[in-house]
């Protein structure tokens, strides 16, 4: 049964602090996939079990890595309910490969909460049934993100379709994309699950589908799911989520991949340009900021970040022992990172590391400009968020870093949810929205 702890009524919210929360977050890691508010004043310190700066909690069943997103008064956030009520993710740092095998039944939802109090206004079951691909143990049935312009809201679940509803709650259209078997390449029996979340641009849903064999990238109408084109990919099994980057020329979508690092034409699918070496397994999303795209991966051996400028074109593969070219404004082939995607913000280029080390950089530059451990040994898979000179890192233990922004690491507070926290939280101006294995905390400065 859902529920929502209102710990401070909207009534009762001093009129500055719901002005500040207004603002949007329409995808995974919000505008342009950034992960950067724009909020002035978001919540330093909290604690959960105590309610301090807690301004509600919501009970969400089931269990999901997706991340909520926010569009004027409401927030959408999926999940995927399996009979097995024990189900749970295994935190930790470990390599194994063994998928979760859950065969019970599943339904897979699309719910719509409000801002200000976390009250569920409605719930849509988009697809009920036995799952068809097995995830791994840090992933979910319903691990890619909502997407929405604040008409539609657009859920994509892998194998079990893409779904298309009115902010409202009415199912618009929906689409069977096929079998999204993503898993490790050297044995297809290890499903991963898919998490490669849908973006919007205009009146277009692009959505990437790299899996064992015949990936694809797409782009939908966004009012009736029509297929306006699809580009195959030579490519195996990836995870990360397309970014949406202008120039005075094209809109380009663009894409982590193992195989390459790609740049298409938004409107035709064309494949613009193409840049290797990368990882073996790719789960991070390219960032754009300072005329430049960001992309890294860390899958051994190769482990890189770029630095692309855009409207580049053609093949943008460095030639050997040079770090830079017309096209590239620097890389590096050691240092990229395996999930938690990187941030810009200011000057610096920021990447998290799956083991809580955190490294700034010059973003203009690649210049490193500190290097630091956040927390204690802790494993990390969210990715980094920034809005008020500062950032959020989460844990997958629940614990969230706020650190202040800048050329020297600061740690300004440590805060925990008291659940595991996988998915990427949300900011909605200075409210900010953490997603726990078990529940949606919406947190702010009270003044309390």
């Amino acid at each position: 049964m859902m529920r929502a702890k209102v710990l401070a009524l909207a009534a009762g919210l001093p009129l500055l602090i719901l002005a500040a929360m207004a603002a949007d977050w329409p995808q995974f890691r919000g505008p342009g996939a950034s992960g950067v508010g724009d909020g002035a004043k978001p919540p330093v310190h909290w604690d959960a079990s105590k309610g301090t700066n807690i301004v509600w909690t919501a009970e969400i069943p089931g269990l999901a890595n997706s991340s909520p997103v926010v569009w004027g008064d409401r927030v959408f956030i999926t999940t995927a309910i399996s009979s097995d009520a024990k189900q749970t993710f295994r935190t930790g740092l470990y390599g194994d490969t063994d998928p979760v095998a859950d065969s019970s039944p599943h339904k897979w939802k699309v719910l719509a909460l409000d801002k200000k109090t976390g009250k569920i206004l409605w719930e849509q079951t988009a697809h009920e049934g036995v799952p068809k691909t097995k995830w791994h143990p840090k992933s979910s049935q319903a691990s890619p993100s909502p997407v929405t312009d604040g008409t539609v809201v657009v859920a994509y679940f892998g194998s079990e379709g893409l779904y298309a509803y009115s902010t409202e709650g009415k199912l618009l259209w929906k689409k069977d994309v096929g079998l999204q078997n993503a898993g490790w390449f050297f044995d297809p029996d290890s499903e991963w699950g898919a998490a490669s979340s849908p973006v919007v641009y205009r009146h277009t849903v692009f959505l990437q589908c790299d899996r064992q064999k015949d990936s694809f990238i797409a782009a939908f109408d966004l009012k009736d799911g029509k297929e306006l084109w699809r580009t195959a990919r030579a490519e195996i099994p990836s995870w990360g989520t397309p970014t949406i980057v202008q120039d005075k020329v094209h809109t380009e979508v663009v894409t982590n991949g193992t195989k390459a690092i790609r740049g298409y034409d938004a409107g035709t699918g064309k494949q613009l340009w193409t840049l290797g070496p990368n990882s073996e397994v790719t789960c991070t999303t390219p960032v754009s900021s300072h005329g430049l795209i960001f992309v890294t991966a860390g899958y051994p051996p190769v482990q890189p970040i770029y630095a692309i400028k855009v409207g580049s074109s053609g093949d943008l593969t460095l030639k050997d022992g040079k770090e830079s070219s017309t096209a590239i404004a620097w890389s590096k082939q050691c240092g990229g990172v395996y999930l938690p995607s990187t941030i810009v913000y200011g000057e610096h280029l920021y990447t998290v590391g799956n083991n809580g080390i955190l490294t700034a950089y010059a973003a203009k530059t690649g210049t490193r400009v500190y290097q630091q451990r956040v927390g204690e040994g802790g494993s990390f898979v969210a990715s980094p968020i920034a809005a008020g000179g500062k950032l959020y890192i989460t844990g997958e233990d629940g614990d969230v870093y706020v650190v202040k922004a800048g050329p020297q690491y600061e740690l300004l507070a440590k805060n925990t949810i008291g659940e595991p926290a996988l998915a990427t939280p949300a900011l909605a101006g200075d409210l900010l929205i953490v997603r726990g294995a078990r529940h949606l905390f919406a947190i702010a400065e009270l003044g309390q």
